[in-house]
């Protein structure tokens, strides 16, 4: 079985030994590698990384936020999120919104035919799907709406999922353009990991492996000695255990999202913190 602290490591170490200096939008730096992918038997555990102590709410809160189909600032503030509020001051808007990012393309993706505007569910869709044909090779959930990237904060870094259903056990994969390997991947990890819980809830699948296809893997500049600091530990724990009391499911034709207090970890025991700047692009 591949367990996603072996697979992380290697990521981070081979980046450091062999990345190549890039330039950024945020004027810091890069060392960058391209095309990795990275993988996780579900059953070894959930996948929040144990060698650098992480933040479970935010990886729980943003899914949520994204599952509610919400863009706004005040979700994520309520709820102790705020690595969003620097790109919502770069980007200019004044309305309290990232513009029509992730949740907006997940529940609510705008369609034009002419004169008529509709809006099309995309996570009701799969989850329909997934109960009525779970053979489909259509699985699949997309927010890279081109058509509306010029209206986000920041176009989405990870911009679709599929999954694969096969013998009572459900995969699932996502592709991420970019993936700020140190500071945002383990979250966006624990994200999809979550995200692959909560499909395989009330489904009754089997959650089997968790896949990253990522395109530009980097390391900040500034993050160099932190990420060095994470390859010289050797020590890990085991992985937490996720507590989920409900998933997603439809009932009476509507989407139900479960709150957050059905959606707990328990026995995380990680290393200290390591801290590292959140760099924002210009």
């Amino acid at each position: 079985m591949i367990n996603i602290e072996n697979e992380y490591r290697g990521l981070v170490s081979g980046i450091l030994g062999s990345g190549v200096n890039k330039d950024d939008r945020t004027g810091v730096g890069t060392k960058s590698v391209f095309g990795r992918q990275l993988t996780h038997d579900m059953a070894l555990g959930f996948p929040l990384l144990t060698n650098k102590k992480m933040y479970f709410n935010s990886a729980r809160t943003e899914l949520l936020w994204i599952l509610h189909g919400k863009t706004d600032m005040k979700y994520l503030q309520d709820n102790n999120v705020t690595y969003w509020d620097a790109d919502y001051k770069r980007s200019g808007r004044t309305d309290g919104t990232l513009g029509p990012v992730y949740g907006a393309q997940w529940r609510n993706w705008k369609i034009t035919d002419g004169y008529y505007t509709r809006y099309e569910d995309q996570l009701l869709n799969l989850v329909k799907n997934i109960k009525e044909n779970p053979s489909s090779r259509r699985l699949m959930v997309n927010a890279w709406n081109v058509g509306q990237l010029k209206h986000m904060a920041l176009p989405p870094c990870h911009y679709a999922f599929q999954v694969y259903i096969n013998d009572g056990k459900m995969d699932l994969m996502w592709i991420q353009r970019s993936a700020d390997v140190f500071l945002g991947l383990p979250y966006d990890i624990a994200m999809y990991g979550l995200l692959l819980e909560l499909l395989c809830k009330e489904t009754e699948y089997t959650p089997g492996k968790l896949i990253a296809q990522l395109g530009d893997c980097h390391i900040y500049k500034n993050h160099i000695d932190a990420a060095n600091c994470y390859a010289y530990r050797k020590e890990t724990n085991d992985l937490p255990e996720l507590n989920l009391q409900k998933g997603i499911d439809i009932v009476d034709g509507e989407l139900y999202i479960p709150s957050k207090e059905l959606i707990t970890i328990s026995n995380y025991n990680p290393l200290p913190a390591i801290p590292a700047k959140l760099n924002v692009g210009k």
